[in-house]
């Protein structure tokens, strides 16, 4: 594998665009060296990589990029593991809390969906009857 990597490059092994590498760049998530004129030639670190795979991953897991920066950069840091963990799994509770608060409104909202089907079907074979 490389060892830098052009913003092409990267956008596109994770299917990106490079708008959305930029947008990256500016949340401060990937620091790429700039080079050429007016520093406009990005060229990106196995580093940016691995932050920009972390990012994704975060991103699937439903959290704000400003939460997956601040996990992302607790690994950076030459702190203690122990803290970055905590740090992370109060992140993953918080995030975890919030989909089951989302899952249980989308539950009441399919029951009472259900609810209107069924009296919509109960309605509709007393039409039926009466019809007949």
């Amino acid at each position: 594998m490389a060892s830098t990597f052009t913003i092409r490059d990267l956008a596109k092994e994770f299917d990106l665009t490079t708008r959305a590498m930029r947008f990256y760049e500016d949340m401060g998530l990937l620091q790429p060296e700039r080079t050429g004129p007016g520093g406009r030639t990005r060229t990106y670190s196995a580093r940016d990589r691995t932050r920009l795979k972390l990012t994704l991953r975060a991103k699937r897991l439903g959290l704000s990029l400003t939460e997956a920066k601040d996990i992302i950069d607790l690994y950076d840091s030459p702190r203690d593991t122990g803290v970055q963990l905590q740090k992370f799994l109060a992140v993953l509770a918080q995030h975890r809390v919030q989909l089951e608060e989302q899952m249980a409104d989308l539950q009441a909202n399919l029951d009472e969906v259900k609810e209107h089907e069924k009296e919509a079907r109960v309605l509709l074979a007393k039409m039926a009857k009466n019809i007949a």
